[in-house]
């Protein structure tokens, strides 16, 4: 890993950010969003300006985790025209439009945060800079609508054409980037994302305030949608081979995936939650399992690992480089070595602890302002 320092002189700069998920997403690229935005802000240099440009305010909660120091950029309601079509208007501004404004805020670079760069940047003589998570919808197709499919190859592809430099999340999405955009491999930067689970103790107990009603005293805890591509079944299946006491809670959105998982008492869908709630099921878990087929990155090992808890992944993406040499691998279609891995590392389980402390180490290299400070130099780079 390459380490950056802002201990020089940076020429001052103005710096546009897509913001429509920091205002729209909850968690996932909104988050990832949040969090890089933020750690910017407090590494900016002196007399360098930050922009968010957004089709709208969004969410009040989700805006208002932006610290102080940006200034927020909207379309304007030119005429009764946007206002009357802005379903239609503000897409259209995200991936036209914009360059205008760009142009007449002096805008010298602009880093499209999810994946997507709008046309006639280059044209108009920005700098762009994409962050790519992931391209799940090249890779396995079969997860996604057809139309969908083609929609987001087209975007891909005209991302590519307009950014002057790529940063990818982890090698799995650099080697795929190269091998289905044929890009330069000098074109793309490696920058991990970091995390922002609070790094306190929860101030809630998770037992009474959120399991007690169930029953549950111990249990494995996975965070995620709940669809095909995550394959929490395997999870549900390995709770066949594990003590009868232990649990299964998931938490996150659930899709239609959802009523075709096995039916299992110790199975517990959460939903999504409030980060704080979240943060005391992490801390209440004896350990953590994310069966995922395949990720571009998967920040909720970071964030579990960060909260004490031993992982246990599936091989096949970039999840030994999210959880590190001490996190567990499994098959993903192999329930009992999910349930092995899982006993292996239950409270009580030689190394068990060991292991955390070594993980923990392992995850300091996504901490927040050490990511900040690389993409920093990589636009003052350009």
């Amino acid at each position: 890993m390459v380490l950056y320092s802002l201990n020089r002189t940076f020429v001052p700069m103005i710096i546009g950010f897509d913001a429509k998920r920091i205002v729209r997403n909850g968690t996932g690229l909104g988050s990832y969003s949040r969090t890089l935005v933020n750690n910017l802000i407090v590494q900016c240099p002196e007399d360098t300006e930050l922009r968010l440009y957004a089709p709208d305010k969004g969410i009040d909660a989700l805006r208002n985790q932006i610290k102080p120091g940006v200034t927020w950029c909207y379309p304007s309601p030119f005429s009764p025209f946007f206002s009357l079509l802005s379903p239609l208007m503000k897409p259209y501004w995200r991936s036209h439009g914009i360059v205008n404004d760009l142009k007449r805020d002096g805008v010298e670079v602009f880093h499209g945060l999810s994946g997507e760069l709008p046309i006639g940047l280059r044209k108009a003589g920005i700098k762009g800079v994409v962050t790519i998570h992931d391209l799940i919808f090249l890779r396995h197709p079969e997860w996604y609508n057809t139309v969908d499919v083609m929609f987001y190859k087209w975007k891909f592809h005209k991302t590519l054409k307009e950014a002057t430099k790529i940063i990818a999340i982890s090698e799995c999405t650099k080697r795929d980037i190269i091998h289905y955009g044929k890009v330069e491999p000098e074109r793309i930067e490696l920058i991990y994302q970091s995390f922002t689970l609070p790094t306190k103790p929860s101030t809630l107990n998770p037992h009474p305030s959120i399991l007690k009603k169930l029953g549950v005293d111990s249990y494995i805890l996975s965070v995620g949608t709940v669809e095909e591509r995550k394959n929490l079944g395997l999870a549900v299946k390995a709770l066949d081979y594990l003590p009868d006491n232990v649990h299964l809670v998931a938490v996150g959105r659930q899709t239609d995936y959802a009523k075709s998982l096995p039916k299992h008492p110790r199975l517990h869908l959460m939903g999504q939650l409030p980060i704080e709630e979240l943060t005391a099921l992490y801390d209440g878990a004896e350990a953590f399992v994310y069966p995922s087929r395949y990720e571009g990155f998967g920040i909720p090992i970071i964030e579990a690992i960060s909260r004490g808890l031993p992982v246990v992944a599936c091989t096949g993406s970039c999840l030994e480089e999210a959880g590190g040499p001490d996190s567990i691998y499994v098959d993903p279609d192999d329930a009992q070595a999910m349930a092995n891995a899982i006993k292996s590392v239950l409270k009580g389980a030689p190394d068990r602890e060991q292991r955390i402390e070594r993980s923990k180490e392992y995850i300091k290299r996504f901490e927040g302002n050490d990511v900040a400070a690389q993409v920093m130099q990589l636009y003052q780079n350009l």
